[in-house]
């Protein structure tokens, strides 16, 4: 999810992989592949730099994890505190 602001100062987060394009006239209109616009104060550039930002870090996540050197920011533990995240299998276990 990539977050942006409404006019209003709202700040939300939008899926950028419903983003069908964006439009600066001269407020940045987003338009999603539902028909949904979403006018923000974000430049055309901005939007942009945040998707491209989200799906490198996806690309960087899932290299980290196929290398086996992916940690997780946030921990997840279960009762008895141990970690509830099962590990990515590394590729010689595939």
């Amino acid at each position: 999810m990539i977050r942006v602001t409404r006019l209003n100062g709202e700040r939300f987060a939008l899926n950028p992989d419903l983003v069908e394009r964006v439009e600066g006239h001269p407020d940045t209109v987003v338009f999603l592949v539902d028909g949904t616009k979403y006018v923000v104060t974000e430049s055309v550039e901005e939007v942009l730099v945040e998707i491209r930002e989200y799906r490198a870090s996806i690309l960087a996540t899932a290299y980290e994890m196929d290398r086996g050197t992916y940690r997780s920011p946030v921990r997840a533990a279960d009762d008895d505190g141990r970690a509830a995240v099962v590990p990515f299998p590394a590729r010689e276990e595939r």
